[in-house]
């Protein structure tokens, strides 16, 4: 085996190979072409004197020699990735990349629509992605550099990833401004009477966190419309009698045309925190964008 003969770019090249098992994504990643990267990997199959992956019917399978290699390769390139990464300055406005970020609707709202202002004033070379959030798929598809970060609550958090928390949610009660019942507040007696809106990310539920507590105090409300996402839940309540609990956040910027206020019983709030990969920890346009959401998820203050 000559060593000798490999250089970086072929290492990078296995590196991305072996976590993609997959041509085309790896070639898309490492923006080559498929006859490119097939000439590369003829190139490590000669080096290595081994196949390291294998046509399969979905994808490639790695040999076992590519097994062994995979986790060294991985770290020592990091390694190498964060010695550049700390000598070397990073220029937002002059970086190009493309960022995919997963959320759920309430993410996207309250934390990347604001985000990509920030993007187009500091990085207007930069796009982002955004997608809807698979919990139970992320870990691979993060692996796989599909996605490169998510904001999440921190339970559903997958264990192998890394995690920021950035602030904590409370829920308000909406109404529309003009409500004939609701003026400037509402008791317990009314918030039960009034016809609710509930958020059923699943689809179908009548039943959440509201109802919980209101069953612990005796008391129970009347459901009538379960909506896939908050972000219709404002529109649905300003233009009925309709009443919701939702996020504050979600609720801030209809104050024109919502009545926000506190609920006359107490409901849980919940985190929200940014999730991402150990491959992608060190690279300097992924640590400029966590700093960035902290930053936009916290007002201007970064998260602690």
């Amino acid at each position: 085996m000559d060593i000798e003969r490999l250089d970086l770019n072929l290492l990078v090249t296995l590196d991305t190979l072996l976590a993609e098992r997959n041509v085309t994504r790896a070639a898309k990643r490492l923006n080559l072409s498929q006859p490119a990267l097939s000439a590369r990997l003829t190139r490590l199959r000669e080096i290595l004197e081994d196949q390291l992956l294998l046509p399969a019917q979905r994808g490639m399978v790695p040999t076992q020699r590519a097994l062994e290699l995979q986790a060294p390769l991985h770290e020592a390139l990091e390694a190498v990735r964060r010695v550049v990464a700390e000598g070397t300055p990073f220029d937002p406005s002059s970086a190009v990349a493309t960022i995919t970020i997963s959320a759920s609707d309430y993410g996207q709202y309250s934390i990347l629509m604001r985000l990509a202002r920030v993007f187009r004033t500091e990085a207007p070379g930069v796009r982002i992605v955004w997608r809807t959030i698979d919990a139970s798929a992320l870990t691979a598809q993060m692996e796989r550099g599909e996605v490169d970060l998510a904001l999440m609550t921190p339970e559903s958090a997958p264990e192998l990833l890394r995690m920021r928390k950035l602030f904590r949610e409370r829920y308000v009660a909406i109404a529309r401004s003009d409500h004939p019942v609701v003026q400037g507040s509402i008791d317990l007696d009314v918030f039960c009477a009034l016809d609710h809106v509930v958020v059923s990310p699943q689809g179908g539920g009548f039943i959440g966190a509201t109802d919980v507590a209101l069953e612990a105090a005796g008391r129970s409300r009347r459901v009538v419309l379960s909506a896939p996402g908050f972000l219709i839940v404002p529109e649905i309540i300003v233009r009925s009698d309709m009443i919701a609990l939702v996020p504050h956040r979600i609720a801030r910027d209809r104050s024109d045309q919502l009545q926000i206020l506190e609920p006359p019983i107490a409901v849980p709030g919940f985190e929200i925190a940014m999730v991402w990969h150990d491959r992608t920890t060190t690279h300097p346009v992924q640590r400029w964008l966590r700093e960035r959401i902290a930053t936009v998820a916290n007002n201007g203050s970064i998260a602690p």
